[in-house]
C-alpha cells in the first residue's frame, strides 16, 4: 500500500509559480480570441476592453474562411512550410549522420560550413537570393523558389540539433547492425532514423516557425498574390479591414492555430529529446 505524500512548501511554491507563469503565457491567446468574437461596439467600448463579449460574433470567423482571400494563403503556407519541413529533413539527417558517424577528414570543416548560416541575418542575404533566383529562373516558378529560400536558412539549425543528438547514439548499435549483415542504407533507415524522430521534431518545429511566421521573404520574392502566404494575407486584411476589428482578430487567429496545433502533436517527440539530450549530457 502506497503512502500518499503531502506537498512540501516548495512544491506548492514551485507550482503556483508554474501556473502564474503560464497564465502570463497564455492570456495574450484568450485575449485575442475574445478579441476576435466581438464587434467594434465590443472593442471600443473602454470598459470591456478584457472581457467577455456582450454577443459572441461567430460569424467573424464564417467571413474570414468563406469570403476573404485567408484559406488560399492558408493553403501556401501549408505547401511551404509541409515542402520546407519533408526537404530540410531528409537532407539534414543524411548530411547530419555522414558528418557525426562516418570517419573522413574535412567532416569538422563541412559541419561548421553548415552552422554557420545560423550567424548569417536574413536582410543581409536579400538581394544576393534575388539574383540568384533570377539567374535561375526560380523566382517565377510557383512555390519552388521561396521553398529553396526557407530550406537553406533552415537546414542550419536542423543540422546542428541533428549532428550533436547522432554523436549521442552508442556505436555499439551500428557495429550490431553490420554484422548482422545491415548495409548502410539500411542502417541508417531502420536504425538511425526511428532512434532520431524525437530530435527531428525538434528541428522540425523550428523550421516550422520559420517558415510560417515568416513576411520578409514573401514579400520581397513572391510577386503573384495566389502564391502569398497567411502572413501577408493577414497584412492586407487589415488594410482592408481596417474598420472591422473583430474580422483582424479571427483573421489573425486563424492564422495562429495551425503552429498551435502542430506543436501539440510534436509535444510529446520535443520533450522527449529535450530529456533524452539532458541524460546524455
Amino acid at each position: 500500500m502506497k503512502i500518499k505524500q503531502k506537498p512540501t512548501h516548495k512544491t506548492i511554491i514551485a507550482i503556483t509559480g508554474l501556473v502564474l507563469f503560464a497564465m502570463v503565457q497564455l492570456y495574450p491567446l484568450y485575449w485575442l480570441v475574445m478579441f476576435s468574437l466581438k464587434s467594434n461596439a465590443d472593442i471600443l467600448m473602454s470598459d470591456n476592453i478584457l472581457g467577455w463579449p456582450a454577443v459572441f460574433q461567430w460569424q467573424n470567423y464564417a467571413t474570414v474562411l468563406s469570403r476573404s482571400t485567408i484559406p488560399r494563403y492558408l493553403l501556401n503556407s501549408a505547401i511551404y512550410t509541409g515542402a520546407t519541413v519533408f526537404i530540410v529533413g531528409i537532407l539534414t539527417a543524411m548530411a547530419s549522420y555522414a558528418v557525426a558517424r562516418m570517419k573522413w577528414k574535412i567532416s569538422g570543416i563541412v559541419l561548421m560550413v553548415f552552422v554557420v548560416g545560423i550567424m548569417i541575418p536574413p536582410h543581409a542575404a536579400l538581394l544576393p537570393l534575388f539574383q540568384v533566383l533570377e539567374a535561375t529562373h526560380l523566382r517565377n516558378v510557383p512555390y519552388v523558389g521561396l521553398t529553396v529560400v526557407y530550406v537553406a536558412f533552415a537546414i542550419p539549425m536542423s543540422m546542428m540539433i541533428l549532428t550533436s543528438f547522432f554523436k549521442a547514439i552508442p556505436r555499439e548499435l551500428e557495429e550490431a547492425a553490420l554484422i548482422d549483415g545491415c548495409g548502410i542504407f539500411g542502417l541508417f533507415w531502420r536504425i538511425m532514423m526511428p532512434l532520431i524522430m524525437p530530435a527531428l521534431a525538434t528541428a522540425s518545429i523550428f523550421t516550422v516557425m520559420g517558415a510560417w511566421n515568416d513576411l520578409l521573404m514573401v514579400q520581397t520574392f513572391v510577386d503573384v498574390n495566389s502564391y502569398k502566404t497567411i502572413t501577408v494575407g493577414v497584412l492586407d486584411f487589415v488594410g482592408v479591414h481596417s474598420r472591422k476589428l473583430g474580422l483582424i482578430g479571427a483573421g489573425l487567429v486563424t492564422a495562429t492555430v495551425p503552429v498551435i496545433l502542430i506543436y501539440m502533436l510534436f509535444s510529446e517527440k520535443i520533450q522527449q529529446s529535450l530529456l533524452e539530450g539532458a541524460i546524455k549530457g
